[in-house]
């Protein structure tokens, strides 16, 4: 086990707990079903990158063999992409 990396996790799983209490508490005025799923998925893509972070973090300080962790780089990418489409969504406002 890794001491630093173990540290580094922890420290990026809570900025997920603390973007997910910011953003998920923020009021979102907005009549429409299509901006209310799209703030959804912007929390989540963006509290989700955090805790995918910190779960890559936790695999390397955890496991022995680097390359059975290295696959879940795309987990935080793919989340971060999530946010970045949907607050694009979210800002044409059609």
């Amino acid at each position: 086990m890794n001491v630093v990396e173990l540290v580094v996790a922890i420290l990026l799983a809570l900025l997920g707990v603390r973007s997910l209490v910011v953003w998920a508490g923020r009021r979102f005025d907005s009549t429409s079903m299509r901006d209310h799923l799209l703030y959804a998925l912007f929390v989540t893509g963006r509290a989700g990158a955090w805790f995918g972070l910190a779960g890559l973090f936790f695999g390397y300080a955890f496991v022995r063999d680097d390359s059975t962790v290295r696959p879940l780089v795309l987990i935080p990418i793919a989340l971060a992409a999530l946010s970045v489409l949907c607050s694009w969504g979210l800002g044409r406002g059609d």
